[in-house]
């Protein structure tokens, strides 16, 4: 097994202060957004095999099936199918949604054949793969995900009192629902963006006038000002979670994480469709080919327990399998050898996993079929896949 050394990435909407206190060391005052584990090509982990440091998937790619197992191979190719990540939100990020598999291949082949460069700023798809991921709080952590239902989103913004909404709010009491949500949707992204800045402005007003339920989409506005995603915003469900609760979230499901800190763990993928909240290109067109329009209760995760002691959290996808072992100093190892690969982080307190010590912040690789044993007292994620 191997101990990763990662990136961190210095996102603007990052906290300041989240990963220097989980890994015990001082704040730079720079924003500090993400830490990596895996083999993305945006930020790969390391590793040191005693010949100087190697990108994790050089060394993948170098043996596939030693290091990842024939099963995993055959299911998903030769390349780690998760990234794993600590997030730290001090702001809001971007509204967005993700495709499935089908909607991920026909539109990254669609903008192959038209020719539209990678990095393209007006490029949706980067590669051929879903993106469904899942979130863990570590603190406490607030997010958006999902349509509330319209008619107590409607309820919600005729409270507001701003002339420029009620049309809005006629629109969420008919029916079909998904029709009102699309026309809402359209309206908003494509409107003028001087008069859409005038409606967002007025509204952040009376939601900082009200507080309560409001104050989350006032705060958002603060970031945001003048940007319709802070409309489009107010049509989703608020969840604040408690650490160690969760949330999956599929394709087509619009959301946005607004501030925390947590573990988690997605398919390696850089397809999104931004809805605002951001300076970046929105796509409205693709956005509401791709966005789940229907109303949705956000379901928490809490991990299940099984005989071993792992907490597992149960998702509906093979890309990944996220789980938690809390280890009581003096109590008996976890056999936790797999013939898959995986990736273990401590968030708290120390462990080992074979002859490496752990402690906040630290992550390690740990190769298929390779013997992996558990132990300390502290908190470590465990990050494999279903193959």
């Amino acid at each position: 097994m191997d101990r990763l050394f990662n990136t961190v990435r210095p996102y603007a909407w990052g906290s300041t202060t989240f990963i220097p206190e989980l890994l015990g060391i001082a704040s730079t005052g720079e924003p500090q957004a993400e830490m990596w584990m895996g083999a993305n090509g945006g930020a790969p982990s390391r590793i040191d095999r005693g010949e100087g440091e190697r990108s994790l998937p050089e060394v993948i790619a170098a043996d596939p099936e030693r290091e990842m197992g024939a099963a995993t191979v055959a299911k998903f190719g030769t390349g780690l199918p998760f990234l794993f990540k600590l997030l730290a939100a001090g702001t809001p990020l971007s509204l967005q949604v993700h495709p499935d598999l089908a909607q991920a291949k026909e539109g990254y082949e669609r903008e192959e054949r038209q020719g539209i460069p990678i990095d393209a700023p007006h490029r949706n798809y980067k590669d051929p793969h879903h993106k469904p991921e899942l979130i863990c709080a570590l603190t406490p952590f607030e997010g958006l995900c999902g349509f509330r239902d319209p008619d107590a989103t409607a309820e919600l913004l005729a409270a507001l009192d701003v002339d420029s909404l009620k049309p809005y709010v006629d629109l969420l009491h008919a029916h079909p629902r998904e029709a009102a949500l699309r026309e809402i949707l359209t309206a908003v992204l494509t409107a003028d963006r001087e008069e859409v800045a005038v409606t967002v402005a007025e509204t952040a007003a009376a939601a900082e006038r009200l507080g309560g339920a409001y104050a989350p989409y006032a705060s958002i506005a603060h970031h945001f000002p003048g940007d319709p995603g802070v409309i489009a915003a107010m049509l989703l469900n608020y969840v604040k979670l408690q650490p160690g609760e969760a949330l999956y979230l599929g394709a087509g499901v619009p959301h946005a994480y607004l501030q925390g800190l947590g573990v988690e763990i997605l398919a390696n993928s850089d397809n999104v469709l931004r809805c605002g909240l951001t300076p970046k290109h929105v796509d409205v067109a693709e956005l509401l080919r791709i966005v789940r329009l229907e109303p949705m209760e956000p379901a928490i995760l809490r991990p299940e327990v099984s005989s071993s002691g792992e907490e597992v959290y149960e998702t509906p996808v093979d890309d990944f399998r996220l789980s938690r072992y809390f280890l009581a100093p003096g109590s008996a190892p976890h056999d936790i050898t797999a013939g898959t690969p995986q990736i273990l982080l401590c968030t708290a307190g120390t462990a080992t996993v074979g002859t490496l010590d752990l402690t906040p912040g630290q992550s390690v690789f740990v190769p298929a079929g390779e013997k992996a044993v558990l132990s300390g007292g502290g908190t470590v994620f465990r990050a494999t896949v279903v193959a």
